[in-house]
């Protein structure tokens, strides 16, 4: 186990009715003035809009509004959400939605006391003050509520990039799974992949000697394919939302990943894919994530051995590299079961944008990227090139 520093200050509110706690956490963190940013209106068609709005109200916490963040969210709201939280000396920045909406508030907070471009905070500079962020969770999924990172896509250039900093860690997150059941079907599984996906970064690794987060990881695994199950039949199963909300905090708090070198190639590629296709991160991730798994098994048969035994259920043999492609092809099917796509062609990727993707992806990473298996630029065609095709 390597020695590790681990900082997770999130205070959490979790369950029924926890988002009328907004005032009292507010007050608690000296919020005077707050912008209340958030995605499109579903929040306000669920109501949830209204009941916070009547809690700031009630709680004499002035307020002002900032919505329209998108998938992937952009640089373009971001820069006039600096504006709007410096026009109105704001203090406390309250992200409403899922990880889009958090990360842009991130980038908000950041940006709103830096003096420069705040696109220099994901592109190396490090930020050094930030306005603290607050959260009240409708989709689970990034792991933003209780992460250090934030990915914001620049629109005029197609990049898509991402930063950490301790700074925007946000103060609190209040998460009801009731809130969750709204959520439309293609957007709770391609949540469920991402924090899957999360946890793969950590559990590939060279690190040895790491039982308990290999034990950690390889438990929430299983916690989230069965309670995806679970909604897939039954969307207002309230333990099954609970599991997966909690999930997905546990899957990017870095818990899982503490004591271990992680490995991030896989989110890399697919920041290509959802810069240059729109595609939402899940889906892509569902796509690019088992062809890495194929590419890279002979790196570590052992691991991947084990990941189809503890976490999908392959049977133990002799065997064991073919076990293991037991194992990737169950994550395979189970993505299908879910309905993620596996290919390139079900999220509109095409063979003749790879060169693209890879140009983009060597501004972003450099000639080589990855830890468990340092790929070049070479490796990462041909696991693109793998994603055309149907393996299963």
């Amino acid at each position: 186990m390597l020695n590790f520093n681990f900082y997770s200050p999130t205070e959490f509110e979790f369950g029924k009715d926890t988002q009328f706690e907004v005032g009292r956490l507010l007050k608690k963190h000296g919020a005077t003035k707050v912008l209340v940013h958030y995605g499109g209106g579903s929040i306000k068609r669920s109501g949830l809009y209204d009941e916070v709005i009547k809690v700031l109200n009630d709680e004499n916490i002035y307020y002002v509004e900032l919505g329209g963040v998108v998938p992937n969210p952009r640089d373009t709201l971001v820069y006039k959400g600096i504006k709007l939280v410096r026009k109105e000396q704001v203090d406390f920045i309250l992200a409403i939605g899922g990880g889009s909406v958090i990360d842009s508030a991130k980038a908000i907070a950041m940006g709103a006391l830096y003096e420069g471009d705040f696109w220099n905070l994901y592109d190396g500079t490090k930020a050094t003050k930030a306005l603290p962020v607050g959260v009240i969770l409708t989709i689970p999924a990034a792991g933003s509520e209780a992460s250090n990172s934030t990915v914001i896509t620049k629109v005029d250039k197609g990049l898509k990039r991402g930063t950490n900093s301790d700074l925007v860690r946000p103060k609190f997150a209040i998460i009801n799974p009731e809130l969750h059941y709204t959520i439309p079907k293609y957007h709770t599984f391609a949540g469920i992949v991402d924090m899957m996906s999360h946890i793969f970064e950590r559990y590939l690794t060279n690190t040895k000697n790491v039982e308990l987060t290999d034990l950690m990881c390889e438990a929430v695994l299983v916690a989230i394919i069965n309670s995806a199950r679970v909604i897939l039949k039954e969307p207002n199963n309230y333990e099954a939302r609970a599991n997966i909300a909690w999930a997905s905090t546990i899957a990017h708090n870095g818990i899982s990943g503490v004591g271990r070198q992680g490995d991030w190639a896989c989110h890399r590629m697919e920041h290509e894919l959802s810069a240059l296709y729109d595609v939402s991160h899940g889906a892509g991730l569902a796509v690019v994530f088992p062809n890495y798994m194929r590419y890279t098994l002979d790196h570590d048969v052992d691991r991947y051995y084990r990941l189809a035994v503890n976490v999908f259920g392959i049977t133990k043999g002799s065997d064991k590299k073919e076990i293991a492609k037991k194992g990737i092809d169950k994550l395979t099917k189970f993505y299908q079961e879910i309905g993620m796509p596996t290919t390139f062609n079900e999220i509109g990727a095409s063979e003749k944008d790879i060169p693209i993707l890879l140009k983009q992806l060597k501004i972003n990473v450099g000639s080589s990227f990855g830890s468990f298996v340092k790929l070049t630029m070479e490796d990462a065609k041909n696991i693109y090139k793998m994603c055309l095709l149907t393996h299963i």
